[in-house]
């Protein structure tokens, strides 16, 4: 205990040292791509916080889709009830995915999707008589979530998790196969290791949180044969990527994929409410379908199904049948890749990469994030650079204006910074 000590710290806040962390910017409102403060400030938000709100805040249709729900049944518990909003979202999803992938197990947060996907794997081995199939192939410069078993297949060396390494299940580790041989080194990790295997996990077309590298369709269809070759299910994480933000509804489209389970949240309910989703090909579905009661899937938040959070989400889906939310990030991508792309070969600049309504400036060396915050807040926007990226991924239906806005707000820190570095 420190002399120092605060009075009072009772809101622990994420990923922030909280002895030394300036004290929060205090958000009482949000509207469109704006998010009001206590000191009458605006900012426009860039990220749409944390990439959810794919139609702004405070979209009309969902907010009254709530209302109605929350005046008619909040919550009900989901083991023996079942109710018309997850019903109905099931069912949209699954007419929505590519392929098979038909069987919706609806939970609360994207970390815990994950979880329910890596449970969904190596039960279906043990529901088919097979044991001894514990561990999960992953890609270096992935994240997949912060609870344990989600930290395991993140990143061991480079991810924000690693200081938990004593404490997590040993998975294996390979490179996204981008070469020739990065090819060969996977189709022979998964070789080597098949019969320990249970599954294979990548994030389609993005690591996010792992600087937002970006990787071709070929290189996720190259992925999906390899794990069919040796006979294992995929798992798609597509929490960050779902629901337009690669320019698609959904990444796995662009590489004409179908995985064998698929991860959603973030923005299933447009930002509004926690929900995730991870659904199943009827295959692994069958390894489940049994008289038995210990072959069930055996997991079950409390607040899964919530009806307030499936309200939201079906509200979410009529935007993308009603409203032209992938031509809007076609357009965003557009003026990302035209007006980001002068920043190449600047003083610092390791390069600019745009894909969907995401654009990324990656710097060679680490910057000083604090400062690059207080030049972002100073021109009025809410960007959060991490490690050694700025980026940027607002929401499908941020006016000109406001992407105007943040644009130049991007263009101005970055350049200032490759100025002091000439």
């Amino acid at each position: 205990m420190t002399s120092d000590r605060p009075s009072k710290q009772n809101l622990w806040r994420p990923y922030t040292q909280m002895r030394v962390a300036a004290p929060p910017l205090k958000a009482v409102a949000t509207l469109g791509s704006r998010i009001m403060l206590a000191n009458g400030r605006e900012l426009v938000d860039g990220i749409a916080s944390w990439w959810t709100a794919v139609h702004g805040y405070n979209h009309p249709h969902i907010a009254r889709a709530v209302a109605d729900q929350l005046a008619r049944m909040p919550h009900v518990m989901f083991g023996g009830l079942t109710h018309a909003p997850a019903e109905r979202l099931a069912s949209r999803l699954a007419a929505l995915l590519p392929g098979d992938l038909d069987h919706v197990f609806l939970s609360d947060s994207g970390s815990v999707a994950v979880e329910v996907a890596l449970k969904m794997a190596a039960q279906m081995w043990l529901n088919r008589g097979v044991s001894g199939r514990t561990k999960v192939l992953a890609f270096r410069g992935g994240y997949h979530g912060d609870t344990m078993g989600a930290m395991s297949i993140c990143d061991p060396e480079e991810g924000m998790h690693r200081r938990f390494g004593a404490y997590l299940p040993s998975q294996v580790f390979c490179d996204l196969p981008r070469s020739l041989a990065e090819t060969e080194a996977l189709d022979a990790a998964l070789a080597a290791n098949r019969e320990t295997l249970a599954a294979v996990i990548v994030e389609p077309l993005v690591q996010g949180a792992g600087g937002m590298v970006l990787h071709p369709p070929d290189v996720l269809a190259t992925v999906a044969r390899l794990a069919r070759r040796h006979g294992l299910p995929l798992i798609a994480d597509e929490i960050f990527t779902g629901f337009g933000r690669t320019g698609s509804l959904f990444a796995c489209e662009q590489a004409g994929i179908v995985p064998d389970i698929l991860c959603l949240s973030k923005a299933l309910t447009g930002g509004t409410m926690a929900l995730a989703a991870t659904i199943a090909r009827t295959e692994v579905f069958e390894a489940f379908w049994s008289e038995d009661p210990a072959a069930a899937l055996m997991h079950g938040p409390t607040f899964m199904a919530n009806p307030l959070a499936c309200a939201a989400a079906n509200a979410s889906l009529d935007l993308f049948e009603t409203e032209p939310r992938l031509k809007q990030a076609g357009a965003i991508a557009r003026r990302l890749a035209d007006e980001l792309s002068g920043l190449k070969g600047l003083p610092g600049v390791a390069d600019v990469r745009v894909l969907g309504a995401i654009g990324a400036v990656q710097f060679a060396a680490p910057p000083d994030l604090a400062a690059l915050k207080t030049g972002f807040l100073d021109r009025g926007v809410w960007v959060r650079p991490f490690g050694d990226i700025v980026y940027l991924t607002p929401a499908l239906t941020i006016p000109d204006a406001d992407l105007d806005r943040l644009i130049e707000a991007v263009v101005g820190v970055v350049s200032e910074r490759a100025a002091a570095l000439a």
